[in-house]
């Protein structure tokens, strides 16, 4: 039998990209939602930010424990597995965004 090094396709939940943070770089602390969809991201800073605006501030190491991970054209950010149940970004308490 003949084995594939196709890695990526099995493992298709990965982040793309794991930036390395900065000494000072925030949690995620919750999420923005609008309709059920994460808009945004609340830091432990108590700052809140646009999933783009997270994405780049990742991507420079102001937060901390995420990846960014791409579908569908969309960057976003994903939890870093560290054995840890309670700070995967799926657990964290979400509110709306009162932007009307």
């Amino acid at each position: 039998m003949e084995k594939s090094n196709q890695t990526s396709s099995a493992l298709p939940l990965m982040a793309t990209e794991i930036p390395a943070p900065n000494h000072d770089a925030a949690e995620i602390t919750a999420l923005v939602k609008e309709d059920g969809k994460v808009t945004g991201y609340r830091l432990s800073n108590n700052q809140t930010l646009s999933k783009d605006d997270a994405v780049e501030l990742a991507r420079q190491g102001g937060i901390k424990g995420v990846g960014i991970s791409e579908r569908n054209g969309n960057e976003y950010l994903k939890s870093i597995p560290d054995g840890t149940d309670s700070n995967n970004l799926g657990n964290l308490p979400s509110f709306t965004s009162n932007n009307s």
